[in-house]
């Protein structure tokens, strides 16, 4: 019973540090700079690297997809090659549906190539270098906090020229306050929380990304263990 009574103490502390942190704007600036750290544009992509996320739709792929068509409007003249694991016969795979969305976009066809072999990002890296050469310039499409290990990965296979794209979210433009009383409902004995938008958003988007910054720091450790970063 003291050993448990001592795990939850522990469990409740670390979790009280969580709530703690998210209600600062820490979390926000390590997710942050695990985008913007090695996202540069130095050179003219000749090739645009769209690494896939998950399925289709999902919100990862449909916003690496986003940035991807952009960046393909931008340089007109870069091949695209959609890095996601799946059987390229099948036109519901996932790949498949990647480069439907890209030709939603006004993507030709005939720009788009595929990498749907490589099942992590280091061996993504290596299979793309089987398709382009160490000197081509890339730009890598990815979520922002897979970023800064997608650059290394493509750095220590042996890519010189590697640029990057955080696809970020956005944030909306509008104002989301309300009055609460204005929307009837039961009368409670709870604080009003229609004006409060870092206790209805921020806090939880916070412990978000939390998540997403320890998983991927966890990531890099690995990768950096092992000697792919």
């Amino acid at each position: 019973m003291r050993l448990l009574r001592t795990i939850l103490m522990f469990t409740g502390i670390f979790f009280l540090l969580c709530v703690l942190t998210a209600l600062t704007s820490a979390p926000f600036w390590a997710y942050h700079w695990l985008g913007t750290s090695k996202s540069e544009l130095e050179q003219k992509p000749q090739y645009i690297v769209l690494l896939g996320g998950g399925g289709m739709p999902s919100q990862s792929n449909l916003m690496r997809s986003w940035y991807t068509a952009h960046a393909a409007k931008s340089f007109p003249d870069a091949k695209i090659i959609i890095a996601m694991p799946g059987e390229l016969d099948d036109s519901l795979s996932t790949p498949q549906k990647m480069k439907a969305e890209l030709e939603v976009r006004n993507i030709p066809a005939e720009q788009i190539l595929f990498e749907a072999e490589g099942t992590n990002t280091r061996s993504q890296a290596l299979n793309c270098a089987g398709l382009i050469a160490y000197k081509t310039s890339v730009l890598l499409v990815t979520s922002p906090e897979h970023m800064r290990r997608a650059v290394l990965c493509f750095q220590k296979v042996g890519f010189e020229k590697v640029n990057a794209l955080p696809a970020f979210e956005n944030a909306a433009e509008a104002d989301f306050s309300f009055k609460d009383d204005e929307l009837g409902g039961n009368k409670v004995l709870l604080p009003d929380v229609g004006q409060n938008i870092n206790m209805r958003y921020q806090l939880w988007n916070h412990l978000k990304y939390e998540i997403l910054v320890a998983r991927e720091m966890f990531a890099l450790t690995y990768y950096k263990l092992r000697g792919w970063i």
